[in-house]
């Protein structure tokens, strides 16, 4: 990370987080912070002062392609078992920046009009327009993780769809799109904490899914899940980053730190008056 602040970050989390070879999801402790040196104070501190920073990037990026000089634009790929934190993520990491230049699809469950189409049909219309950082709340992985899990398509489709994905993905970075790909991983014990809160807030009982426990019974077929979208789709295009989320605090700092990294590899930069600046300043004080 090369942005002017004096943060805790010990190391670049590019590094740390990323999905690599030989990468094991079960050898990862969800409790840990790596590559940061700070505690849960420090970590606000840090969070809010690079805030700030990623505000001016998204800027810049818009005002950058409201100029037509990029095509630019970055895509937060958000996936996690429910209560990892995925809208804290949104609030906290992305609603820093103007809202005019975001896009935010949380995916669902496909309506009957998507299911005509192939799974990536519903994807291609939510990718994010120059300019823009979109973020997806869950995405095209669900159809190769609740697909898998649920039996809900052929073996053999779940596996053309590995392939179909890295297509994918491959052809939006070669049109400019920064793909973020971020897991958030929580431990079972911890998901069951937060979905006793809900539980024991009213305030919380609109968040609570009764769905949400039993797709807790089948948390080994999800981590195997995981593994194989893993092992198949991290891409040096579009790599995989696995942030540790039993502490909201630590993962909303690295989300930050990562899309971080995404704009300042764009290094956008203000565009030039397509005028003459001291014309108009004359023109404009002898009104």
């Amino acid at each position: 990370m090369t942005h002017d602040i004096t943060t805790q970050w010990t190391g670049d989390p590019r590094e740390s987080l990323r999905v690599g070879e030989g990468f094991r999801l079960d050898a990862q402790d969800p409790e840990a912070t790596p590559g940061y040196g700070g505690d849960k104070k420090t970590g606000a501190s840090d969070l809010a002062a690079a805030a700030g920073i990623l505000d001016e990037y998204q800027e810049k990026l818009f005002a950058q392609s409201r100029s037509d000089a990029t095509d630019a634009s970055v895509l937060l790929v958000l996936q996690a078992m429910d209560t990892a934190g995925k809208g804290g993520i949104v609030r906290h990491v992305v609603g820093s920046v103007d809202p005019q230049g975001v896009s935010l699809t949380a995916f669902k469950k496909p309506t009957p009009e998507e299911l005509e189409h192939d799974f990536l049909w519903r994807i291609r219309k939510a990718v994010p327009e120059p300019g823009i950082i979109g973020v997806f709340d869950r995405s095209h992985y669900e159809d190769v993780l609740i697909g898998r899990v649920r039996e809900l398509a052929p073996a053999e489709e779940i596996e053309r769809r590995y392939d179909e994905i890295n297509a994918f993905e491959r052809e939006l970075t070669e049109r400019g799109v920064r793909i973020v790909k971020v897991m958030l991983n929580i431990s079972a014990d911890e998901q069951k904490e937060r979905l006793l809160e809900r539980l024991d807030r009213p305030d919380k009982h609109w968040k609570f899914n009764p769905g949400d426990i039993d797709e807790r019974a089948m948390w080994p077929a999800y981590m195997d899940a995981y593994q194989t979208v893993f092992e198949r789709t991290s891409t040096e295009h579009a790599p995989w980053y696995v942030v540790p989320a039993n502490r909201k605090w630590y993962a909303r700092l690295a989300v930050q730190a990562l899309l971080l990294s995404a704009l300042e590899e764009i290094d956008p930069q203000w565009p030039a008056a397509t005028f003459d600046v001291e014309a108009e300043r004359r023109r404009l004080l002898k009104g």
